[in-house]
């Protein structure tokens, strides 16, 4: 969604490096670009001119003039004036004292409430409560089905004694519902309401009783964050008509400009809760501030790739893993098999690279990248035995070619994989030595006349820096000219270790696919 803005943002600041001081006049010049980039995104104008004013305050600072590098300076207060006007901190659900907590959802019809509750459902379930969803919304063609579908893939009681379609009182529904939660010991209520096209004095009456009736807790706001200007507007209207106390953003892996993600939280006063991206009911997650606005000025999201790796591989593989590596026992082909699985498991390949800071430069590259390739390499490694994962130095022609005709693929994919893992190998052992582990220390030098080190004449070939395309170990290869050694990653490394120079040619999509 903020691709063109990240763009135009990184093409800004990108003048600005090289610059040993800033003048008055290359400030105004950069909150000029800023301010159009901002408009052209389709940021409201209030919080466009309050968001320009601070940053030309603290650019004209001491802060900015006394630093070693003020292009860096300033793409920090353009960072921290982004997290300001997102929210600042991001701010958790408010339970209620006495159970059941009550979550009434409101929005126009088309922003995702009936899909953003069965996500809120099954996110509340995945951090150990018991909610209920309510069908509430009774005006819309099949909203009560379409509840209870998303219910049954949650897990996920929900409470719809009318059948819909107009027929029902959305007011009793929601109230009855309350009643129905004690008894089954919900811990917590969401009550899906009904929506309209466009604002009216019918839909905020009918919002309005049924906040009457139930009580809530929390009024969560549903903004389609496609729509632009009018979400906002609407989002003001629910919060002067009903009382809203935050808001979720839906459709964030949209294709618009994104202004009604940047505007609605100066201009409501009310802090963003969630963030949804997709359709599936994983796509969805707590909104952060500081970390949205790190994607947007291109420096990655480290913090979410972090939590999602930690969801992806449970407890038992990581103290295997780590097990072995202290052991200093060797990287096999089923340990790679239950890496690449769990990887798999993170979402799109695309999204995981796309957190890593740096990768907004790589937005082409990245878009060529086919999820498919991983489950060739999947089939590959499934069809060798248990004792070839394990050894894979007893693969012989012979038995490339029945890994080749078992798995679809040609005896080039096998010798290719073979060859990248060989590699990642390598590495694991140069990772473990480094991090002070057993079996994989430096290799003595050893004393030989013949073998002295050859300079710069240019008699012996360089060394490249760490295997070739293993991502992980032994992982096809990445878009062509994707090399992290030249990103602001590798932070947190071992001293002297090169991440691996990433060149995956093989991974595009097919011109077919396309």
């Amino acid at each position: 969604m903020f691709d063109t803005l990240s763009d135009r943002l990184s093409g800004i600041f990108t003048k600005l490096r090289g610059k040993g001081r800033l003048t008055d006049a290359d400030i105004d010049a950069t909150a000029r670009e800023i301010r159009l980039a901002l408009l052209e995104a389709d940021v409201a104008l209030p919080v466009v001119k309050s968001f320009i004013t601070s940053v030309k305050e603290r650019a004209r600072g001491a802060e900015v003039s006394q630093a070693l590098n003020p292009a860096q300076q300033v793409i920090k207060i353009v960072h921290e004036e982004l997290v300001a006007v997102l929210g600042g901190e991001g701010r958790r659900l408010q339970f209620a004292k006495q159970p059941p907590t009550v979550i009434m959802l409101a929005g126009l019809q088309g922003s995702g409430k009936t899909t953003l509750a069965g996500k809120l459902a099954g996110w509340l379930k995945g951090q150990g409560h018991q909610p209920l969803l309510v069908a509430a919304d009774l005006q819309r063609p099949n909203a009560v089905n379409q509840l209870q579908v998303l219910g049954g893939r949650a897990g996920v009681e929900v409470f719809a004694p009318e059948p819909g379609n107009g027929v029902g009182d959305p007011v009793q529904v929601a109230k009855a519902s309350i009643e129905h939660a004690r008894r089954a010991a919900r811990d917590i209520v969401i009550v899906d309401t009904a929506g309209r096209l466009g604002i009216d004095a019918e839909m905020m009456a009918q919002a309005a009783a049924i906040r009457d009736a139930v009580d809530p807790d929390e009024v969560i706001f549903v903004i389609d964050a496609m729509v632009g200007q009018d979400a906002v507007r609407t989002a003001e209207a629910f919060r002067d008509g009903v009382g809203i106390t935050g808001v979720v953003l839906s459709k964030l892996d949209g294709d618009a400009r994104g202004g009604a993600a940047l505007s609605v939280r100066q201009v409501t006063g009310q802090p963003i809760l969630f963030a949804s991206t997709g359709e599936k009911l994983t796509d969805f997650d707590v909104f952060h501030p500081d970390r949205m606005a790190s994607r947007i000025l291109g420096m990655g999201d480290v913090l979410t790739l972090i939590e999602q790796a930690e969801q992806a591989f449970d407890a038992d593989q990581k103290e295997k893993m780590t097990a072995k590596l202290m052991g200093g026992e060797q990287f096999t082909l089923e340990d790679f098999l239950d890496q690449l699985i769990a990887v798999r498991r993170m979402g799109p390949i695309a999204n995981v690279l796309a957190m890593m800071p740096g990768m907004g430069q790589m937005k082409d590259q990245l878009a060529e990248v086919d999820d498919k390739h991983f489950d060739k390499v999947t089939a590959i490694i499934r069809s060798m035995t248990p004792g070839e994962r394990t050894n894979p130095k007893v693969i012989n022609g012979s038995r490339r070619a029945r890994i080749a005709n078992g798995s679809g693929v040609t005896v080039m994919d096998v010798n290719q994989l073979l060859n990248r893992f060989t590699e990642a190998q390598k590495m694991m052992k140069q990772m473990g030595g480094m991090m002070g582990l057993p079996g994989g220390g430096r290799r003595k030098a050893t004393k030989s006349p013949k073998n002295k080190r050859k300079g710069t004449k240019g008699g012996g070939r360089p060394r490249v820096g760490g295997p070739a395309g293993g991502f992980p170990a032994g992982m096809p290869q990445l878009p062509p000219g994707l090399d992290p050694n030249a990103l602001q990653g590798g932070q947190g490394l071992p001293p002297g270790f090169k991440l691996p120079k990433l060149d995956f040619n093989k991974l595009g999509k097919r011109p077919e696919e396309k």
